[in-house]
């Protein structure tokens, strides 16, 4: 992977302290996606490296929000499907859902029933791995379905939380890494 292209991402993530509450040092990837150029060569680098660690894969899921963004066009470009995972509430239809704890509070996150079939070969997107427990939950319900987690994938990990620990034995592989 390019120094330069990996310089082009990391030049368009933007941090905001004491957001959302004080002591949080947040990592805003809105100037990424207005620029089309970063935002392609985010997709780019994503695509290559899911190309190369996961040649056999049947869907890319998505983590509510902001994995919803990165996602779609990840999987358009591999040619396979896409499937959110959402906060409580938000997906009609017979659903799975989990309760976990987030860095400041507790939250739900749900997926259809159906979205999955046993054995189908996923990999998890979403822009930032914290303290690890949006993606724990996630790979947590995407076991109950019965699919294979090849990796879970993120723009962004801030290492200092330490969320990998969280993921066990799940591959898992970030673009940026900050402490």
């Amino acid at each position: 992977m390019s120094q330069e292209r990996l310089r082009r991402i990391r030049d368009r993530v933007r941090p905001f302290p004491d957001f959302p509450e004080p002591g949080v040092l947040f990592r805003d990837i809105s100037p990424l996606l207005k620029d089309p150029v970063a935002f392609r060569t985010l997709i780019d680098l994503l695509e290559d490296h899911v190309r190369a660690s996961c040649p056999k894969i049947d869907l890319i899921v998505g983590l509510d929000s902001r994995g919803f963004l990165i996602g779609p066009p990840l999987a358009q470009r591999l040619g396979i499907g896409f499937v959110p995972v959402r906060k409580k509430g938000k997906l009609p239809g017979a659903t799975e859902s989990i309760s976990y704890s987030l860095e400041y509070g507790k939250a739900e996150l749900e997926i259809q029933s159906d979205a999955v079939e046993p054995g189908q070969k996923v990999v998890i997107v979403d822009d930032l791995l914290a303290t690890g427990g949006t993606m724990c939950a996630a790979c947590e319900l995407l076991k109950r379905l019965k699919a294979e987690i090849l990796e879970c994938l993120v723009i962004i990990e801030l290492k200092s939380l330490k969320g990998l620990e969280k993921l066990n034995s799940i591959p898992f592989y970030s673009l940026l890494q900050y402490d």
